[in-house]
């Protein structure tokens, strides 16, 4: 296959509020689209949601958001001129040709040379997404399930009636709105912690800011049951972002969360340390996620024998094609996987969706999980859901908590190989 013709462009969505994580604050995010024409004279369009902060802190600290965000939007145009010299047979062929010449281009521009993969794979999802369209149409594919190469399909092979929709409470969303979403029927709490409170990276301080919170939440929402889970209780799945600089330090949080009753209910924990922390981690007692530290197959394979037990796959942030090969990878070592969200559009939702579905139940969980915030966040989200391709239908939208996947989901792919309105 050979690409003829491309063409990319972006929108700047606002967020309702200064969204926190990794210390930092996002105030948009950029929501790009990805043209492609074959040969044979397939037309795709593939979308993307940047996101400087989560891929690379580094990034984002030492240049405005505006700025961190146009680098990586570089990085998306530059990928798409080099897939024009290029001739591939699937996207991972496409994916493997430009990923080293595009991270070389990425370091230039951004002045580091010590660049994360993560954000260069940001910059390819809406490049990836419309190469699978496009090798979809090129084959007379227009199916999820026809998509998946033979050996990664018994990695995928669960179709789940029921996903839990795991909303995101950031360090400034309010108790009051954390109980509100439980009230709503929002079961699977993601909370963020790792906070920087006086804003001078006193990790002491965020230790007692960490504690204060875990403990306002489960106080709040202890009594709760659900019929959702082994324990009857609602889980917490607490997103660190790498900011705990030692196990000793983590242990005082979890010897924490012990003594206040809720360490039993902390079904996951996620990048509680930086990328480069290599100590062996099998010995801490929650299940331990790998997210942003798992750039490829290759690292999530380093994760998993430094003792991580879950992976966080994010075909809306890393690409559909790496996570694809990362998913492969943690169903032969049995390690189990769930789909995390990058505040992305309605749309990358559903190509989220779709590969959460089809995996495996998370262990203490009755029904399969995925993560998504857009609601939460994004000042416009009616307008944004509205120009999804399968707009109004019922599984786009989560009810009491829960997306609800009927047969015509399954049959139309969650709409993510129809046009999309607008465009």
């Amino acid at each position: 296959m050979k690409i003829i013709k491309t063409n990319c462009s972006f929108e700047r969505e606002p967020l309702i509020a200064p969204f926190g994580f990794k210390g930092g604050y996002l105030t948009e995010l950029w929501q790009t689209t990805a043209y492609m024409q074959s040969e044979s004279g397939n037309e795709a369009v593939g979308l993307g949601t940047q996101s400087t902060l989560w891929s690379d802190a580094n990034v984002f600290v030492s240049n405005s958001e505006h700025d961190g965000n146009n680098m990586m939007f570089q990085l998306t145009s530059y990928a798409l001129e080099k897939a024009k010299q290029i001739e591939w047979h699937t996207p991972f062929d496409l994916l493997d040709k430009i990923l080293p010449e595009v991270y070389e281009y990425g370091k230039k521009i951004t002045n580091n040379p010590h660049l994360r993969l993560t954000f260069v794979l940001n910059s390819l999802v809406a490049v990836d997404n419309a190469a699978w369209i496009l090798y979809c149409k090129d084959n007379s594919t227009s199916n999820f399930d026809d998509m998946l190469p033979e050996d990664i399909k018994p990695a995928l092979y669960c179709k789940h009636a029921k996903l839990a929709n795991i909303p995101l409470m950031s360090y400034d969303v309010s108790l009051e709105n954390i109980v509100e979403a439980v009230k709503q029927g929002y079961f699977f709490l993601k909370i963020k912690i790792g906070c920087d409170p006086d804003k001078d990276d006193n990790l002491d301080k965020m230790l007692e800011w960490d504690k204060n919170r875990l403990k306002q939440i489960h106080e709040a929402v202890k009594g709760i049951e659900t019929q959702y889970t082994d324990n009857g209780h609602i889980p917490y799945y607490l997103d660190a972002n790498g900011r705990y600089d030692s196990k000793d330090r983590l242990m005082q949080f979890l010897d924490f969360a012990k003594k206040t009753g809720a360490l039993d209910r902390i079904i996951l924990m996620e990048e509680p340390f930086a990328e480069e922390f290599e100590e062996d981690v099998s010995d801490i007692p929650v299940r331990l996620a790998a997210d942003e530290s798992a750039h490829s197959d290759r690292d999530a394979l380093a994760k998993i024998d430094q003792g991580f037990s879950a992976i966080a796959l994010k075909p809306i942030a890393k690409t559909m094609s790496m996570s694809l090969r990362i998913v492969e990878i943690a169903h032969e070592k049995n390690i189990p996987c769930f789909c995390a969200d990058l505040t992305v559009n309605p749309i990358l939702v559903d190509w989220n969706k779709n590969v959460a579905t089809r995996l495996p139940v998370l262990p203490g969980m009755k029904i399969g999980v995925l993560e998504s915030n857009g609601h939460q966040n994004y000042k416009n989200w009616q307008q944004m859901k509205n120009q999804h391709p399968c707009a109004g239908a019922l599984w786009i939208e989560p009810k009491n908590g829960i997306f609800n996947l009927d047969q015509e989901f399954y049959k139309q792919s969650g709409g993510i190989f129809k046009d999309i309105i607008g465009d």
